[in-house]
C-alpha cells in the first residue's frame, strides 16, 4: 500500500490536536504490520459498545491469526497450503471465509481476462519476487517462462457451493487479496464490540468506518511515486469513510538488468513483467479485500484497460501516470467527488 496515513509514530493527517484521544492497537501480523484507531465512546457510558480496550486488542490479535491461518502461503499447515498440495482432479470444503476471497478471485479473473489470477506463484518465483526465489537476479528465458505459466491457470480452479476442484496441480497464492481480507475481518470484530468509527490498516490495505476522532471523515494521503523509503511525500489528501482503500505501484519493488527495469509486477497473460506508464493506482471499494484485489488488477492492466474497467464497474480509482515531465493524474468518474 502507497497511499499513507498518521497513526501512532505517524499521526492521522485528519489532525493531531484532537479532543478525544483514539485507541490506538497495533503489532505485527502476516510478515507485515497492522495499525487499528478506534474513536472510543463518549461519556462514561454507551450501551451499543460492548468492549473495552483490552477486549478489543484480543478480538483484533484472534481475528488477524485466523485469517492468517486460512490465507498465509508460508504456514505449511494454513487452508491455503493444504489447497496448494491437493492434487489435480482432487476437491475440498472451504471453509467460509476462503470460499469468499477464491469467488472475489475468480469474479476478478474473469473479469481482467486472466490479469488477476492467484496461481501466478510459479512466474512469481520465476522472475526472482517469490518466496521460492532464487536470491540472484536473472531474467528468465522464454521456454522457463513458458513452463512456469503451464503451471499456472486461474481457470483450473472450479467452485461449486462450498467446494474447491483442481482442474490441475496449481498452487494458490493469495498476497493481492488477504491482507485486505484481514482488514475486512478486523472490522467485523470492531463492529461486533459496537465500534462504528475505526481506522483498519493491514500491511496498507485500509478499511475506514464512520468518523474521525475529529468528527470528521477519515483523510488518506496518496503518496507521491518515489523509488526512496526516505522523504515520502504526499501526491494527494482524500476524505473517506465507509470504504476499503488499496494502493499498489511498480516503482519501489524490481530489479535491473543490463539497463532494463523489471517490474515485480508480472502480467499472468505473458508471463512477463509489465512495461506500460502506470505508476501507482489507488482504488476505493465496499471493501479492503475487493480494493486490494481491485489494486492488482488494474496495476496489471495499466492506465487504458485499467480506466476501462474502472468505469465498466463503477469503481473509484485514481492513477499516476509516468510521462516524460513527471506523472499525470488520471481519475475515473466515480473517483471525481474526491478531488479536492
Amino acid at each position: 500500500m502507497l497511499a499513507f496515513f498518521c497513526l501512532g509514530t505517524a499521526v492521522f493527517l485528519s489532525g493531531c490536536s484532537q479532543k478525544v484521544e483514539p485507541w490506538r492497537f497495533s503489532g505485527p501480523t502476516m510478515g507485515t504490520q497492522y495499525n487499528v484507531a478506534v474513536v472510543p465512546p463518549k461519556g462514561e457510558r454507551n450501551e451499543s459498545f460492548s468492549c473495552d480496550q483490552t477486549e478489543l486488542a484480543k478480538r483484533i490479535e484472534n481475528s488477524l491469526a485466523l485469517t492468517n491461518q486460512q490465507m498465509s502461503h508460508y504456514i505449511a499447515d494454513s487452508e491455503l497450503s493444504k489447497l496448494s498440495a491437493m492434487a489435480a482432479g482432487e476437491s475440498a470444503q472451504l471453509s467460509a471465509d476462503m470460499e469468499k476471497v477464491l469467488r472475489l478471485s475468480e469474479r476478478l479473473y474473469k473479469l481482467s481476462d486472466g490479469a488477476f489470477d492467484i496461481t501466478i506463484g510459479p512466474l512469481v518465483n520465476l522472475w526472482g519476487f517469490g518466496p521460492k526465489s532464487s536470491p540472484e537476479d536473472a531474467v528468465p528465458s522464454q521456454e522457463q517462462i513458458a513452463d512456469a505459466m503451464a503451471l499456472s491457470g486461474g481457470d483450473s480452479l472450479e467452485i461449486s457451493g462450498s467446494s474447491l476442484k483442481k482442474g490441475k496441480a496449481v498452487e494458490l497464492n493469495l498476497s493481492a487479496v488477504a491482507k485486505g481480507y484481514g482488514a475486512d475481518k478486523v472490522a467485523e470484530a470492531l463492529e461486533s464490540c459496537g465500534a462504528f468509527n475505526y481506522l483498519v490498516e493491514v500491511g496498507g490495505e485500509l478499511m475506514l468506518k464512520g468518523m474521525s476522532h475529529r468528527g470528521t471523515p477519515w483523510k488518506i494521503a496518496v503518496e507521491k511515486p518515489s523509488s526512496s523509503l526516505a522523504g515520502q511525500s504526499m501526491q494527494r489528501l482524500i476524505a473517506v469513510s465507509d470504504k476499503g482503500v488499496a494502493t499498489s505501484g511498480d516503482y519501489r519493488n524490481y530489479f535491473e538488468k543490463e539497463g532494463v527495469r523489471y517490474s515485480h509486477t508480472i502480467d499472468p497473460r505473458t508471463g512477463r513483467p509489465i512495461t506500460h506508464a502506470l505508476a501507482s493506482v489507488t482504488v476505493l471499494a465496499p471493501s479492503s479485500a475487493e480494493a486490494d484485489a481491485w489494486a492488482t488488477v488494474i496495476t496489471v492492466a495499466g492506465p487504458e484497460q485499467g480506466m476501462a474497467l474502472a468505469e465498466q464497474e463503477n469503481l473509484a480509482v485514481f492513477m499516476l501516470v509516468k510521462t516524460n515531465s513527471g506523472f499525470k493524474e488520471k481519475y475515473s468518474s466515480a473517483f471525481a467527488t474526491y478531488v479536492q
